[in-house]
């Protein structure tokens, strides 16, 4: 424990007054900020546990753990965390994938699902520590976009089915038609099991008939309803059952979750100071429970403090968790990515400078505690950090404030909460969804960069019809390659191969300032400069090679300008080797100019210096590499 204290920063062996005066220096702000910030994130806590599949309450326990411990142990004084909307699109896949893994089976499942979020929650502690805080603002804007647009659109179709209050589950027709399937399920189980107990026989059936004929209807029908719910699970199962759904539209539930909607949006013209959000959760839900309404509530949240989720331990299983390896790493990227645009845009409006790396330390301590205690993953959320701006938050104490609140409610609250119309909350992440689009760069669409509207829309549909993590990483791929053809590009066309002759024809264009009066003229066919600009990696080399071929034969000296060459990559180095190798071949002399330090070193262990160029032949500035080589070149022209 007392590593984590370490590298958080914080010291509890140093607890003087100064630091504890720091701390409540803003008390009165810092309630005020943490309880409206709480009061926003409870109606977003629950939507969000009920979106995820693991109920309203796995939501509020992500909600109350999170946002106190990455606030007490993370980077950005400011900060709100908890369940966030890319978060839990994320977080849909793994428990949707588990829970059909195990034959939907939640509590079978449970296990495993919370191991992988406590997995993303270290993952996260790791990347802090190893320092990759700071690397993460490198990610293409089109990537970042494109997912953005894609969680909005898969919150929003996953959503019609509940806004038109159809459950699959329940549709007893549509249940119907998975019975079959559902036969055929069971009696792979009983197979399965009878292998496990070693009494399976191939030639005699008569244990699996035993078994078989004691399944009853009840058996059956359970299984069909999970089947259903599977099979109308996610965006495409959910446009599947869409038409299904409009068929069988529960209007009451349509009628509240557009109301809910309706007053969010409308109560935004009227104030601010209120949150919206929680005006439409409290106002809809009280007149449906009011009025006796026969609407369907949220799933029962249980009272008490949450307690550990020991399974976690007890049944860990690596074989269940090992495919979801690289899905827990994209959750702890996903959430140091939200996390620290979030702390971005508190720094521009307190004037303060968050720690990126302590910031991801925090935020995975608090996703694997929130884990611990059965809590979906989250990550910094932007509205509710500047809702705890604008109400005077200004230290860690106010989002620990916003958690406790949380913790309160869960406490004294929670069966009446468990009231909560589920179509109100469906409207609520309706207006979740619309709201976490990027429509900055959709309207960007007719003037950006056509690569760049194509790398945007194939993350946009890859994430909403196959598979967000792949499709991030596709799109980081595509960025990464049009950015190294572009730099290829820009590095091939500023490179030239020019004679002292070519300098000498009036094009000023073509000469570097120190070239422009310093060369022996008698010497023109015999010298020739190479110009290198810019990085020299493996996106431009074949341009390079490309550029060597172009020295004539009258050559003697080639003079590489390496002034203006930042830095060399591993393919550029061999690649340098090569042409040096070549124009060596040809009896022609290499002389380097420029090169800065990192060039050099390469250059030095792979030892271009000195065996094929001597360090005689290495020069700081071009003055000096012209006055060697005026006495020692030849004029070949005029000596023939």
């Amino acid at each position: 424990m007392s590593i984590i204290w370490e590298i958080s920063g914080i010291n509890p062996r140093i607890q003087t007054d100064t630091h504890m005066k720091g701390f409540f220096s803003n008390l009165k702000g810092d309630t005020f900020g943490g309880l409206t910030a709480g009061i926003v994130a409870l109606p977003l806590a629950l939507a969000f546990g009920v979106s995820s599949g693991l109920g309203p309450s796995a939501g509020l326990y992500g909600a109350i753990f999170i946002s106190f411990f990455a606030a007490l142990f993370g980077g950005t004084n400011t900060q709100i965390s908890g369940p966030t909307a890319p978060m839990t699109a994320v977080s849909m896949l793994v428990i949707a994938g588990l829970i059909g893994a195990n034959n939907g089976d939640v509590e079978k499942a449970l296990p495993a699902i919370l191991t992988i979020f406590l997995l993303a929650g270290l993952m996260q502690i790791g990347l802090g520590a190893i320092g990759i805080g700071k690397y993460i603002r490198y990610i293409p804007y089109p990537v970042v976009s494109g997912f953005m647009t894609a969680i909005g659109v898969m919150i929003l179709i996953t959503q019609f089915l509940p806004a038109l209050g159809y459950y699959p589950k329940e549709d007893v027709s549509y249940v119907e038609k998975f019975k079959p399937q559902s036969e055929e399920v069971i009696l792979d189980k009983i197979l399965q099991a009878e292998a496990g107990e070693g009494i399976l026989v191939l030639e005699d059936f008569k244990e699996t008939i035993k078994r078989a004929e004691n399944i009853s209807e009840e058996e059956i029908l359970l299984e069909a309803m999970t089947l259903a719910g599977s099979n109308s699970s996610g965006v495409m199962g959910a446009l599947k059952s869409l038409p299904r759904a409009i068929r069988n539209i529960n209007y009451l539930e349509l009628i509240l979750c557009l109301i809910t909607i309706l007053v969010i949006y409308g109560f935004k013209k009227i104030t601010t100071a209120v949150p919206s959000t929680l005006v439409a959760l409290l106002l809809v839900s009280g007149v449906a429970y009011g009025f006796g309404l026969g609407y369907r509530p949220i799933e029962k949240i249980p009272s008490g403090f949450p307690m550990p989720n020991l399974s976690i331990i007890t049944d860990f299983k690596l074989g269940a968790i090992a495919p979801y390896f690289f899905t827990a790493l994209s959750l702890s990227f996903l959430g140091a990515i939200d996390s620290l645009l979030t702390s971005v845009v508190a720094d521009n409006m307190t004037k303060t400078k968050h720690k990126p790396n302590k910031e991801l330390i925090g935020q995975g301590i608090g996703n694997s505690i929130a884990a611990f205690f059965g809590g979906i993953p989250g990550a910094g959320a932007t509205i509710r950090t500047v809702v705890n701006i604008n109400a005077g938050g200004k230290t860690k104490l106010s989002g620990m404030i916003a958690g406790i609140l949380l913790l309160v409610v869960l406490l004294a609250l929670g069966p009446i909460a468990s009231q909560i119309p589920a179509a109100v909350l469906a409207g609520i992440l309706i207006t979740v969804g619309i709201g976490v689009m990027d429509y900055k760069g959709l309207k960007a669409i007719p003037s950006m960069p056509k690569v760049e509207v194509t790398i945007m829309l194939i993350v946009l549909v890859l994430s909403v019809f196959w598979d967000l993590v792949y499709a991030v990483g596709i799109g980081l791929v595509l960025a990464s390659l049009m950015f190294m053809k572009k730099m290829g590009d820009v590095t091939a066309k500023a490179s030239k191969v020019e004679s002292l002759h070519g300098l000498e024809r009036n094009n000023i264009d073509k000469f570097w300032k120190d070239e422009e009066h310093n060369f022996p003229k008698e010497l023109k066919e015999e010298i020739f400069i190479k110009h290198l600009n810019g990085p020299v990696f493996f996106g431009s080399t074949s341009e390079l090679q490309q550029l060597a071929t172009q020295i004539p034969e009258t050559a003697s000296h080639v003079i590489l300008r390496m002034d203006r060459v930042p830095y060399m990559d591993q393919s550029g180095v061999y690649t340098l080797e090569e042409i040096i190798l070549g124009l060596e071949q040809k009896g022609i002399k290499t002389h380097i100019v420029g090169i800065q330090q990192q060039p050099l070193y390469l250059a030095k262990t792979i030892d271009i210096v000195p065996d094929l160029i001597p360090e005689s032949n290495v020069f700081d500035d071009f003055d000096s590499c012209m006055a060697h080589l005026s006495t020692i070149v030849e004029d070949r022209v005029t000596a023939l």
